[in-house]
């Protein structure tokens, strides 16, 4: 072949096998191929339900195939205002069309605006901007072990935060480090040090762990979502508030996935009037459209970090700004909380009519519920036959199955959706 016909050869076949991939990505996929690329590309660090959704819309998501689904999950509370919110989705475009990073090296009209707004709407000195919940979680306590050497005067390096167990808030060394759980810690060693544990909603340890005048600080949930909706005795956040200021401790509350709304109060904190020193937001913050996170503080505890001593690239971005300032504002406009206050009772009435024999327990507040199967029976198993019926919801710790949906959902919808989970149970 001639040096021209070799060339033009060569021009000629990546086009023609690019044409071919076209064709190949552009007709719809059925879900078992869905699942089946995942598995062959994708890192097995997930065991997701077995459904592959395309779409999603208010309190509904459609698989591959057209089937739609209650979405009771709500991506762990990140679209408490529902999928794809239209006035966040208008807030993302118009400002995704003007800036969307900066980095921190610059000054950007969005973010002053949006830390003022956060501010005044929780009432904290100062925001600190981050991405993701778990980088919420490490930005607090490093802020912690800043304010117990500047202004507690804990020795250099000797800085305790305090956990409880069953916690939850995240996949990194420090989230892991501070885990009871052991499917989250084990095989990732040597941990982070200067983590303790107490048991959860146990006033009396606390107590006591906190007199080490080495501790700065205490972390916790206001209720445990991951280890499955555990609730707290009533009085036990007044409890820990009392308990850190006696003791000259900074209280991290971590309502990444309680807060904004999910409970039925603007905070989960809120149910008894408690104020944290930290408060970590997440997941919600954003409405599912943006990584978006961060602590609130005030300003003795806050501007003990100094230039350059921590930061984000993406965190207090323009993009995340604007559309963290919608999603707020979607919550409090719309009255999510008071619908998820509503609503919730309504869930936990219904399930707590279900067989004792099947169902051992439903528990929660607002729209943050979960039943208790029974041991003995599989609850995935549960879970996909709810998937059969039109209502996705996953298990955690094997027999504790979450139910969580969109607060934009209304009273007719959650009755349906009751008349799903009894008709799955009492057919189990």
């Amino acid at each position: 072949m001639a040096p021209l016909a070799r060339l033009i050869s060569r021009s000629i076949k990546p086009r023609r096998e690019a044409k071919t991939l076209r064709v190949q990505f552009s007709r719809g996929l059925t879900s078992q191929e869905v699942f089946s690329r995942e598995d062959k590309y994708g890192a097995h660090n997930y065991h997701p339900l077995p459904v592959a959704i395309n779409k999603a819309e208010g309190v509904f998501m459609w698989d591959v195939e057209g089937k739609r689904y209650y979405d009771f999950l709500s991506a762990y509370s990140a679209v408490n205002q529902g999928h794809c919110h239209p006035r966040i989705y208008k807030a993302l475009v118009n400002q995704a069309k003007n800036l969307t990073l900066t980095s921190r090296a610059f000054y950007s009209d969005a973010l002053g605006e949006f830390e003022e707004f956060i501010t005044k709407l929780f009432g904290y000195d100062k925001w600190l901007p981050m991405n993701t919940g778990v980088e919420g979680g490490e930005t607090a306590c490093k802020l912690a072990r800043k304010w117990g050497y500047t202004s507690k005067g804990i020795p250099d390096n000797k800085a305790k935060i305090v956990f409880a167990e069953g916690n939850f808030w995240g996949r990194t060394m420090s989230a892991v480090s501070s885990s009871t759980d052991p499917s989250s810690y084990s095989g990732f060693g040597p941990f982070m040090p200067g983590f303790e544990l107490i048991p959860y909603d146990d006033l009396p340890a606390l107590d006591k762990i906190l007199a080490d005048p080495h501790v700065c600080a205490f972390m916790v949930e206001p209720i445990q979502g991951e280890a499955g909706v555990v609730v707290p005795q009533e009085g036990y956040l007044k409890g820990v508030r009392d308990l850190c200021t006696k003791h000259n401790v900074l209280w991290i509350a971590d309502e990444v996935q309680t807060g904004l709304c999910r409970t039925g109060k603007r905070l989960a904190v809120d149910h008894e009037g408690v104020r944290p020193d930290i408060l970590i937001l997440g997941k919600a913050l954003s409405g599912g459209f943006f990584p978006v996170s961060g602590i609130l503080a005030d300003d003795p505890v806050m501007l003990c970090i100094k230039p350059g001593e921590h930061g984000s690239t993406y965190g207090g971005n323009p993009l995340g700004c604007r559309v963290a300032m919608e999603a707020l504002k979607v919550l409090e406009e719309e009255k999510l909380a008071e619908n998820a206050e509503k609503l919730g009772k309504i869930l936990r009435d219904e399930l707590n009519k279900l067989p004792r024999d099947v169902v051992t327990l439903a528990r929660g507040k607002g729209l943050l519920n979960a039943i208790v199967i029974n041991k003995e029976i599989d609850a995935m198993d549960i879970c996909l036959k709810l998937r059969d019926e039109g209502l996705l919801a996953k298990p955690t710790h094997g027999h504790i199955i979450r139910l969580a949906p969109p607060l934009v959902i209304t009273e007719p919808q959650i009755k349906e959706c009751t008349d799903i989970i009894s008709k799955v149970i009492l057919n189990n």
